[in-house]
C-alpha cells in the first residue's frame, strides 16, 4: 500500500502533485474543491459504515467526536441510521456533534473505572439497543465501553488506533456474541463520497472551521491551530 503522508511517500501539501489518472475522480459542478478535499476523511466513515453494514435499522454509537467521529456521524446518517449517539470528554465537541445531527450525546470519563457508569449513561440516553458502535479513539477505556454498551449480537468497529495494544475483556463480549471488526483507512470509497456530496445527503462544509493561505507562516499557524483542538475540526489550505 502507498498512501500520501505515509513514509516513504511524501504528503500532498504542494501546488502540484503527480498522481495516476485512474485514481483521479472528476468533481460534479455543484461540489467545490474544498468539499472534494473532504472526501479523504469522509472516506474513513464511509468505509467503516460499509464494514459494519449500517442501514435504516441500525442504531449507532460513536465514541469520540473529533474529526473522524464527526465524519462517521455524517456517514452513518447517510447510510440510513435512525438513531445516533456520540460520546466525548469535551462538551464543546459534543455541541458540534449535536449541531451536525447527533440524536443524543454523552459526556464520558477517561477513567477505566467508570466504564459501567458510562455504559449506563449511554444506554439511558439512547433509549434503545445499540446495534453498532464505532470506536474512533482506540484506548482501553473507549473499546471497553463500546463492547459493554453494544447489544448482544451487535458489532463494534475499531476505527481509532491510538494504541498498538489494548487490554480489554473480550470473554464477556464473546459470550454476548458481539462481533469485533476493524478498519484501516479505506478503499473504493471516492465515488460514493462524491455522490453523497453531489446529492446533498452529506454536507461537509460545517466541518471546515479554519482556512489559511500557503505561505510558510500560514502553514505553521495552521498546524498549530489544528494541534490545539478545541473548535478546530478541519483546517483547509487555499493554494
Amino acid at each position: 500500500m502507498r498512501f500520501f503522508g505515509s513514509p516513504p511517500t511524501n504528503g500532498s501539501l504542494a501546488h502540484k502533485v503527480v498522481h495516476p489518472a485512474k485514481l483521479c475522480y472528476k468533481l460534479p459542478d455543484n461540489v467545490s474543491l474544498e468539499e472534494g478535499a473532504m472526501c479523504e476523511p469522509l472516506s474513513v466513515g464511509v468505509h467503516a459504515c460499509r464494514r459494519a453494514n449500517v442501514g435504516p435499522e441500525t442504531n449507532v454509537m460513536i465514541m469520540g467526536s473529533g474529526p473522524i467521529g464527526l465524519v462517521t456521524l455524517l456517514a452513518a446518517r447517510a447510510f440510513g441510521a435512525p438513531r445516533i449517539i456520540i460520546t466525548d470528554v469535551d462538551v464543546q465537541r459534543l455541541s458540534i456533534a449535536r449541531n451536525l445531527g447527533a440524536d443524543e450525546t454523552a459526556k464520558v470519563s477517561t477513567d477505566i473505572e467508570d466504564v459501567d457508569t458510562d455504559v449506563g449513561k449511554i444506554q439511558n440516553a439512547m433509549g434503545s439497543g445499540i446495534d453498532v458502535s464505532f470506536d474512533c479513539v482506540g484506548f482501553d477505556k473507549t473499546m471497553s465501553t463500546a463492547l459493554n454498551a453494544t447489544r448482544p449480537g451487535g458489532k463494534v468497529c475499531l476505527i481509532g488506533l491510538a494504541k498498538t495494544e489494548m487490554t480489554v475483556a473480550l470473554t464477556p463480549a464473546a459470550a454476548r456474541e458481539v462481533d469485533v471488526i476493524g478498519i484501516f483507512r479505506y478503499r473504493s470509497t471516492w465515488p460514493l463520497c462524491i455522490e453523497f456530496l453531489r446529492s446533498g445527503k452529506i454536507d461537509v462544509k460545517p466541518l471546515i472551521t479554519h482556512r489559511f493561505g500557503f505561505t510558510q507562516k500560514e502553514i505553521e499557524d495552521a498546524f498549530e491551530i489544528s494541534a490545539q483542538g478545541g473548535n478546530a475540526i478541519k483546517v483547509m489550505f487555499n493554494l
